[in-house]
């Protein structure tokens, strides 16, 4: 993957449970492009910020891949795949 430009990229801020490390938030940085499509795909959805919208999707993958120490099943090879597709990184 080419490095990204500042320029194109939008900061996210996403609230983790962090206690342990003295902070509540990151900053995650994604090209601006998907921002804006993810903007897109949101409207109307129920999602009031792109944020949420990218905590809800981080949850979701994490609930299928689980802790990592176990074998994905083709199918759910197939869904994350889907899903990062329809996302734009595909």
């Amino acid at each position: 993957m080419l490095p990204v430009p500042d320029e194109d990229l939008t900061s996210l801020r996403i609230v983790l449970k962090m206690k342990s490390m003295g902070t509540d938030r990151v900053t995650l940085k994604i090209p601006r492009p998907l921002y804006e499509k993810i903007k897109i795909v949101i409207e109307g959805s129920g999602f009031s910020s792109v944020n949420e919208f990218v905590v809800y999707i981080l949850r979701d993958l994490l609930s299928v891949t689980g802790t990592g120490k176990k074998d994905l099943s083709s199918q759910e090879v197939d869904a994350i795949r889907k899903r990062l597709e329809n996302l734009g990184y595909f």
